[in-house]
């Protein structure tokens, strides 16, 4: 009897301890918190899709303190000046708030089938227009997924804190436009700014939050991209998925 009542303290102990340490999602936002449930695609390390995961399930770290592999795109949008429109992320989000980054981040989602089609990644660039209406009220009707050019892929990782981070094999696509409306939502976004060439070296440096993708694509690419807007086509790889990390 008396075994048998531990038994019963220690799981009721155990349940607690698990409610406490799951605590931290009851924080987030209503609207990030909604977004948890969005099913992202599982790839393996050379971006092939091996099923789907919720958004939460691919940004909460695991007891080996990481995340699984998932599909991602970043958008770098340039104006007729060759600025770069940068964003820093609201406190509301879930990995990496207040961070500096580029234009827009976000995923190609399971559940929306012609986000997975993958020929000449038409799926990830509808999702892309889907996100840059969302994040910074882009109007769908604006961009084509013709208007991306689709560069390369990336893969990174990387923590945000205790119990949030990134895996991800990122797509980097690029549009030049001067002539599309941005009203950012601000449970995602809270500051846009358009940077110059000859600006960016002086923010990188005086800018302690950014984030880590968006500081190893300046630190490894961005810059020689940036000085051939032009000629782009010198840059492409979509064979390869180049793994980045400091």
């Amino acid at each position: 009897m008396f075994r048998g009542a531990f038994k019963n303290l220690s799981s009721i102990v155990h349940k607690g301890t698990i409610i406490m340490e799951r605590d931290y999602i009851s924080q987030v936002a209503p609207l990030q918190r909604a977004a948890l449930k969005e099913r992202c695609i599982l790839v393996d390390k050379l971006d092939r899709p091996i099923g789907e995961a919720t958004k939460e399930a691919c940004h909460e770290l695991n007891a080996e303190g990481t995340v699984p592999l998932h599909r991602a795109f970043s958008i770098f949008l340039f104006n007729s000046k060759g600025e770069l429109l940068l964003q820093k992320r609201s406190s509301n989000k879930i990995t990496f708030p207040d961070h500096y980054t580029n234009t827009c981040c976000s995923h190609p989602l399971a559940e929306i089938p012609n986000e997975m089609e993958e020929e000449d990644a038409i799926g990830v660039r509808r999702a892309a227009i889907r996100r840059l209406n969302y994040e910074l009220g882009i109007p769908s009707n604006e961009i084509k997924p013709s208007d991306f050019f689709y560069l390369t892929r990336i893969r990174y990782q990387a923590p945000s804190n205790d119990h949030w981070g990134e895996h991800e094999i990122d797509y980097i696509l690029f549009l030049q436009r001067d002539d599309i409306t941005i009203d950012p939502n601000p449970d995602e976004v809270s500051e846009i700014r358009w940077v110059s060439r000859s600006e960016i070296e002086n923010f990188m440096k005086t800018t302690s939050l950014l984030t880590p993708w968006f500081r190893l694509i300046y630190k490894f690419k961005l810059l020689q991209w940036w000085d051939n807007l032009h000629s782009l086509n010198k840059f492409q790889d979509h064979e390869n998925v180049t793994y980045l990390s400091d």
